[in-house]
Order: structure tokens, then sequence, then C-alpha cells
């Protein structure tokens, strides 16, 4: 998972020590990989970026309770991911902007002002119908399922790695992996049947 597990040690060690500079060097390691999480998660780059923010605020308020041997990765991954759901769900009670609303200032939709860490495929096919049913099971997904299956699926994350930040044991994380799957296949073949009957509904138009 760490990008660099030697320098993740010396900058949580420094930053312990009250060292707020190895905060900016934490920042420019993990900023990229936390936010192409929270974006798959919360669907909307504004929000993705404040939840990473707060991800790396909660890490310089509780700084000098963290052990030396803190895994840094897992550490951050376990906040980032309550965050997201914490959000989300506030998101379900107050909804707002779509991802694919138009950004005033650009007339760009959010979505295609992802930035570069979000996967390449995923970002090409994007306005794909396919892709965005997908999207849209996912995000339907209970948030343990969906937790699971973007930290594997999309962060390659091992089963030992993700049951060390979601608190579960690795055969859980297996389980997880295999229902959250069940379950996006269900949700995609319930949509196309659904797709396919309002098309059979449609009147036809005869010309002439």
């Amino acid at each position: 998972m760490s990008l660099n597990p030697t320098a993740d040690t010396e900058d949580l060690l420094a930053l312990r020590k009250g060292q707020d500079s190895a905060l900016n060097t934490i920042m420019e390691r993990w900023e990229g990989p936390l936010f192409a999480f929270a974006w798959r998660y919360v669907q909307n780059v504004s929000d993705a970026q404040d939840l990473v923010a707060e991800t790396f605020v909660r890490l310089h308020q509780q700084r000098s309770k963290l052990r030396e041997d803190t895994r840094l990765g897992s550490w951050l991954y376990t906040v980032l991911t309550h965050l997201c759901h914490n959000h989300y769900r506030w998101r379900r009670r107050h909804p707002s902007v779509s991802l694919e609303a138009a950004d005033p200032n650009t007339g760009l939709s959010h979505a295609d002002q992802v930035p570069c860490q979000a996967p390449g495929p995923v970002h090409d096919l994007e306005k794909s119908e396919q892709l965005d049913s997908l999207r849209q099971a996912i995000d339907r997904l209970p948030h343990e399922l969906k937790t699971t299956l973007l930290l594997h699926h999309y962060d390659h994350l091992s089963y030992r790695e993700i049951a060390a930040i979601t608190q579960c044991s690795e055969r859980g994380v297996e389980t997880r992996l295999y229902r959250a799957k069940q379950r996006l296949r269900e949700d995609l073949e319930r949509g196309a049947a659904q797709a396919a009957a309002e098309l059979g509904t449609r009147p036809v138009h005869q010309g002439g």
C-alpha cells in the first residue's frame, strides 16, 4: 500500500515531534491516492478534495496520539473511509450538484475536471452509458461493500491491507467482495431488463 514505508515512518516520527513540515511531505505523497478513492466514493471533485483535506487535518490533530509503528497508509485510508461514509449519508439527506452538472466557470462537467489521479480507463470511458450504470450501481452499495470493492479493484490493495482499514478479517474482506460483485451483477441485470422493457413499451412512429 505505502508508496514509501521508510519515508512514512520517518515523517510520522518527525510529525509526532512537532515538525509540522513533515505534514507537507506526507500530503505530497498521499494526496493523489487518497483523492482518487474519495472521488470514486462521493463522485464529486470538490467534496473529495475537502474530505482529503479533513483527513490530513485529523492526522495533524492526532499526531501525538499515534504510535511510532502506526502504518500511516492504513490509518489515512481508515479515517478517509469514515469521512466519506458520513459525508455520503449527509449528502443523501441534502442532495447537491450532480457529477455531470456543468461548472459555471469552465463550462465543463465535474466529471470532466477529475485530475489525472483518477484511473485513465475510467476517465476515458466515463460518458458511456454502460460505465455510468456501473458507477451508479457501485454508489448504491452499502458502505462496507463499496469501500472494500473500491480499495481492492481500484486502489489494488491486498486483503490484508483492506482488513486493516475496514477492521475485519481477511476472510471477511473476501466475503464482502463476493457480496459486492453479486449485488452489482443483480443491479445491472435489473437495470438492463428495465431499460429493455421501457423500450418495448414505447410507441412506434410510422413514417408517411
